[in-house]
């Protein structure tokens, strides 16, 4: 005689915060704005990379300067 066989347990989906807004959002191939949590919150992030609001902060090289930053 055959046992019938459970189905296994499905994972819960993975939420993280939005780097937007903070809510949360489904980090899943269903999310297609994935990390963001909507189309909306992804644009704002897009216009802020355009507006260079994001900078990486590095020491002045002057001129005559021959040596490589750190």
């Amino acid at each position: 005689m055959t046992t019938p066989t459970q189905p296994e347990p499905r994972a819960e989906p993975r939420r993280v915060p939005c780097p937007t807004c903070g809510r949360p959002a489904l980090f899943a191939p269903e999310n297609p704005s994935r990390p963001f949590c909507s189309a909306r919150c992804r644009g704002v992030d897009l216009g802020a990379w355009a507006n260079e609001s994001y900078r990486v902060e590095v020491k002045p090289v002057s001129e005559d300067d021959d040596t490589l930053p750190d």
